[in-house]
């Protein structure tokens, strides 16, 4: 059950990423693009997460997939400051 979560986890983040780079090439503003980033950011986190506990649960990727989510809340928040800017 635990692996169901993981992949749906990683497949809606990229799936929201799809959707919001096409908002962006329909309308291209600031905040849609960094968003998007920051969902790409975090359907790798979630990809890291099925393969750190699923794939290879020997290896520690904690440190990976820590930065990851760190590089994509960074994203976002950069995308809202300047966005505001």
């Amino acid at each position: 059950m635990a692996t169901a979560v993981y992949v749906l986890c990683m497949l809606t983040s990229a799936l929201c990423a799809i959707l919001l780079l096409r908002a962006y090439r329909r309308e291209p503003t600031r905040l849609l693009l960094w968003s998007s980033f920051s969902f790409v950011g975090w359907a790798v986190a979630n990809a890291l997460v099925f393969a750190d506990l699923v794939v290879l649960p020997t290896t520690d990727l904690s440190l990976a997939r820590t930065w990851t989510s760190i590089v994509a809340v960074a994203l976002l928040l950069w995308g809202l400051v300047w966005d505001a800017a």
